[in-house]
């Protein structure tokens, strides 16, 4: 789905497109039911209501209980709650959390936090596909954890991570097990009631819901601290008046994502495997980034050897052509020049780091879009001037 002015989305991993039928879903709460959902008269019982049904519905994508869904603002919160409430509910001082060089800033940053405050973190590699290895996860943990987060897929590379594994294996020692999975809720199967998962973040956007919102799956018996003190909503963990109107529109979001997910996941991925043979096929400088089959369904994360230096200009020669797409340094338009440390930790120089191209397809997107980036790509790249170092040489060897 694309506008005739604006051309063609391809940044899905940034955000999805609101769908209009979560838009529908919103709009009475938006408006005419206004009330509080704390409040004891009918407009407050309306809000209320609407609040459980959509609780019902973020516990039913991820085969979780209502009473385990924590509505936040956004993922990143979910990740500071889970990380710091764990922490803080457990002393603070002298803990040990582990998590990966290639997780998102939300856990990152808050690793950064929790050290400041004196808790040990560790921070496992990964192999060239972006692949954190469960034995290093088991070496890790001969000094005790209190929570081990790993994210079920990488926004950058795609790749997906072996979280049943590095979950067991956290439970094995002791700690529990947070994965961020707000590039991967709704787009493959979760099932917390089977899987070692503890807690688990998601997030309305990138679901086809509003910007704004987000929930945190807390498995029942993990004690963490409150984040926002206040009023004592969402079980005292997360205190403010309700977003009605997002919560309104993850519910209706994840529902739909939770009936369509196998045959849209079947589709978006004929479509991202389209777009990568045919990509490798026209563009002899073109390298592919990450797993080439464990990857996100949409996810493409490309290099061209010799070109990496001129990331910006492809983006804006793509832009120019009514393509929406992104630098593999995303998740910053602020360091948007910087190499990506995520593909730094995968292996590749800070040349190739800063100069990869992600695109990333979702619901809207169809076979004409996929062939009109493929049209529009060896264009753009040709307006480019090729670099020749030896770190582009081992570029184009796929290493």
């Amino acid at each position: 789905m694309h506008d005739m002015q604006r051309g063609i989305y391809l940044d899905n991993a940034a955000t999805t497109p609101l769908d209009p039928r979560v838009r529908e879903a919103m709009r009475p709460y938006l408006e005419e039911i206004h009330g509080n959902p704390s409040s004891l008269h009918w407009a407050g019982r309306q809000a209320r209501e609407a609040v459980s049904k959509a609780r019902a519905q973020v516990a039913d994508l991820l085969h979780a209980k209502p009473d385990e869904i924590i509505f936040t603002a956004s993922g990143t919160e979910s990740s500071n709650l889970a990380l710091v409430g764990v922490c803080e509910a457990a002393g603070v001082a002298g803990g040990h959390v582990v998590t990966s060089v290639i997780e998102h800033p939300a856990v990152l940053e808050t690793c950064r936090y929790l050290e400041s405050r004196g808790v040990a973190v560790t921070r496992l590699g990964v192999s060239r596909e972006g692949i954190v290895d469960p034995n290093e996860l088991r070496q890790a943990l001969r000094r005790p954890a209190w929570i081990v987060s790993v994210m079920m897929a990488n926004n950058v590379a795609g790749t997906l991570q072996p979280v049943n594994e590095l979950g067991r294996i956290a439970h094995e020692h002791g700690a529990l097990f947070h994965t961020d999975a707000v590039q991967t809720a709704g787009k493959i199967p979760i099932d917390v009631s089977a899987q070692p998962i503890d807690l688990l973040s998601l997030s309305a956007h990138k679901l086809y819901g509003p910007k704004g919102v987000g929930a945190l799956y807390v498995r029942t018996g993990v004690q963490l601290a409150p984040f926002v003190h206040g009023g004592g909503q969402e079980r005292g963990l997360r205190s403010a008046t309700e977003n009605v109107a997002g919560i309104v529109g993850l519910g209706c979001a994840a529902e739909i994502a939770a009936a369509s997910r196998a045959d849209e996941t079947a589709r978006t991925v004929r479509l991202r495997d389209r777009l990568i043979d045919a990509v490798l096929k026209l563009a002899p400088r073109a390298y592919l980034i990450g797993h080439r089959y464990q990857r996100l369904p949409g996810n493409v994360c490309l290099g061209f050897a010799g070109l990496e230096g001129d990331a910006m200009k492809l983006l804006l020669a793509l832009d120019a052509a009514g393509i929406a797409a992104s630098t593999g340094s995303a998740c910053s338009a602020n360091h948007g020049a910087a190499p990506s440390y995520i593909l730094q930790a995968m292996g590749y120089d800070v040349f190739q780091a800063r100069g990869s191209l992600r695109v990333t397809l979702g619901r809207f997107n169809t076979e004409a879009d996929v062939d009109e980036f493929v049209r529009v790509l060896p264009e753009a790249l040709g307006s480019l001037s090729p670099l020749t170092t030896f770190a582009t040489g081992m570029a184009m060897e796929g290493r």
